[in-house]
């Protein structure tokens, strides 16, 4: 009876010794190629830790890949003004604010400082909000879409070659003051106020995103996320041995389906 223990014991608090070890800094400075040319990164462990100090290694990423240029290229804005901003810089300012958390245009201002990272994007200046935003205004609703669904699906393309999950959800987001589609709908943390849904179609396990639609507050049911699934199945090739107007198999909370991709490999779907 004495060995009998009514308390489970806790996590020790020195853990043993494993093959695996902290990731560490890399001694020395770190080549990084940028569209501003090539730059030395160096760490200083004293120093204090900031989001704009991982930037530097995206940008290599942008620029190795090739991703960035075309995206800026194909952008549908048009400017007839001489004293416009450069389409680059308004990008590359919106990109930057993205990576640095920034959830409101007035929160670019903070970015007006910085002299370094906008250069590795080959920018000239950080724009200012009133142009991101204007800029953002110009692009037709279409064409944009059309636009960035067109360089996002090449991200995750090679991926689909193997035996995935495609997984949707529905996050409702409360909204505080007027934007356009916030409405009143199925709103469990914030009763009463209005709403945007955001339907997101991922894979699985990866939480890697293939798309994301922004519809009304009251938009939250599983009907409204199918136009858009369809959609994406259209446009990474429609599923083998499903008509058109399958019909989804719903069980009692998650609708779920099997497919075969035209790649040729398992594709399982779920509605959450």
């Amino acid at each position: 009876m004495n060995e009998l223990s009514l308390h489970p014991q806790g996590e020790p608090k020195k853990r043993p010794e494993s093959g695996c070890r902290a990731l560490v800094p890399a001694e020395g400075p770190v080549a990084v190629d940028t569209f501003g040319g090539r730059i030395h990164v160096e760490w200083d462990p004293t120093a204090a830790v900031t989001p704009l100090g991982q930037l530097p290694f995206f940008t290599d990423y942008l620029q190795v890949s090739g991703l960035f240029d075309p995206w800026v290229q194909e952008c549908p804005v048009r400017w007839t003004s001489p004293n416009a901003p450069r389409k680059r810089d308004v990008l590359g300012t919106a990109v930057l604010s993205i990576l640095c958390g920034h959830q409101r245009y007035a929160h670019i201002s903070a970015l007006r400082g910085d002299t370094i990272n906008a250069p590795l994007l080959g920018m000239e200046k950080v724009a200012s909000e009133d142009s991101v935003r204007a800029t953002l205004l110009k692009i037709d609703e279409a064409e944009g879409v059309a636009w960035l669904q067109h360089h996002l699906l090449p991200i995750t393309e090679p991926l689909l070659g193997e035996p995935w999950i495609l997984d949707t959800d529905v996050t409702v987001k409360a909204i505080y003051g007027h934007q356009e589609g916030a409405v009143l709908g199925y709103n469990p943390h914030k009763p009463g106020r209005p709403s945007h849904t955001y339907h997101t179609y991922f894979i699985a396990n990866l939480r890697l995103v293939l798309d994301v639609e922004v519809q009304a507050g009251n938009q939250s049911h599983s009907k409204y996320s199918a136009p858009g699934l369809w959609e994406l199945l259209g446009r990474i090739g429609r599923p083998v041995g499903l008509p058109s107007s399958a019909v989804i198999a719903t069980g009692a909370r998650r609708p779920i389906w099997r497919a075969v991709s035209r790649r040729g490999c398992p594709t399982c779907s779920s509605s959450a």
